[in-house]
C-alpha cells in the first residue's frame, strides 16, 4: 500500500507548508499530495482554498497577494502547537528543498479560465524544465483544466479528482485519458477499481484516516491511499511488513510429518 501525506501532513503539521513536508519526509514520507493555486505574480504556490482566510490571520484572495507577501504569512492553525511561524510556499521551494521525492499529486482547484490558463503554462513548464514527467501527476476535479495540460504536453500524467458515484467519474477521466484516479473513499467498490485497472489507472482514495477503512481498501483493490497521518500510517504497514518477515516457518503436525 501507497502511502501519500495529504497537504503534506495536515493531520502532523501545518497543511501545504515547508516544515510539514519536511517532518513526513524525515520519517521516511516521499509520496505526497498538495493543492496548487496562482499568486498574483504568476507563481504557483501551495495552498487548498482561493482565499488565505482559513489558514492564516490575513483575508483575502490568493490571487491578491505576490508569492513573496504568501511566503510571508503565518500558516499555523495553532501556534501552541506548531511554535514557529510557516508561510505559504511556491512549488519550487518544495522542490528546491527536498531531494528524492518519489511522486507527487499537484491538485489545482477550480478558478476562473483566464488565472487557470496561466497555471497551466507555468506548472508545464515547471515541470519540463526539471523533467519531472514521471515522479509528478497533475490532478484536478475540472475537466477543462486537464484537458489544457494534455494539450500543451501529452506526457504529462493526469489525474481526475472524483467526489461522487454520478455522474459515472470513471468514464469521464478515461475520456480525459487520464492515468490517475481519485478518488473519495467512499465512492469506491470492488468493481470501480477493477474497471480502472482495466483501463490501466492508479486508483487513489482520499482522505483516508483510519486504518480499519485503510485496510478495507486495500482488500478491494486500491493502489494508494492519501491521509492526513502519514507517518503513523506508514509505521504501521511496515510493522506488518516486517512482523511477516519474522514469523517463524510452520512446523508440520505429527500426523503429517
Amino acid at each position: 500500500m501507497i502511502i501519500f501525506g495529504h497537504r503534506g501532513a495536515k493531520g502532523e503539521a501545518p497543511e501545504n507548508t515547508l516544515p510539514g513536508f519536511i517532518h513526513a519526509y524525515r520519517q521516511g514520507i516521499r509520496h505526497f499530495e498538495l493543492d496548487l493555486v496562482l499568486s498574483r505574480d504568476g507563481v504557483p504556490v501551495m495552498v487548498h482554498d482561493l482565499t488565505v482566510d482559513r489558514t492564516t490571520g490575513h483575508t483575502g484572495s490568493v490571487g491578491s497577494f505576490t508569492a513573496t507577501e504568501l511566503a510571508g504569512m503565518d500558516a499555523r492553525p495553532d501556534p501552541s502547537v506548531w511554535p514557529r511561524p510557516t508561510g505559504i510556499p511556491a512549488l519550487e521551494v518544495l522542490l528546491d528543498s527536498l531531494e528524492g521525492l518519489e511522486q507527487l499529486q499537484l491538485e489545482v482547484k477550480k478558478d476562473n479560465r483566464s488565472r487557470l490558463n496561466v497555471l497551466c503554462n507555468r506548472l508545464t513548464e515547471i515541470i519540463q524544465r526539471r523533467e519531472l514527467h514521471h515522479r509528478v501527476v497533475v490532478t484536478s476535479s475540472d475537466p477543462w483544466f486537464l484537458r489544457q495540460i494534455r494539450r500543451r504536453d501529452r506526457n504529462i500524467r493526469l489525474g481526475l479528482v472524483a467526489e461522487r458515484r454520478f455522474p459515472n467519474p470513471l468514464s469521464l477521466a478515461a475520456r480525459l485519458g487520464c492515468e490517475y484516479f481519485c478518488a473519495n473513499w467512499k465512492i469506491v467498490s470492488r468493481s470501480m477499481i477493477a474497471t480502472a485497472h482495466r483501463r490501466n489507472m492508479h486508483v487513489s482514495t482520499w482522505t483516508v484516516n483510519r486504518i480499519h477503512d485503510m485496510l478495507q481498501l486495500e482488500e478491494l483493490g486500491v493502489d494508494s491511499i492519501i491521509t492526513d497521518y502519514p507517518t503513523s500510517s506508514r509505521m504501521f504497514f511496515d510493522n506488518r511488513a516486517n512482523a511477516a518477515l519474522e514469523l517463524p516457518p510452520r512446523q508440520a503436525s505429527p500426523e503429517t510429518a
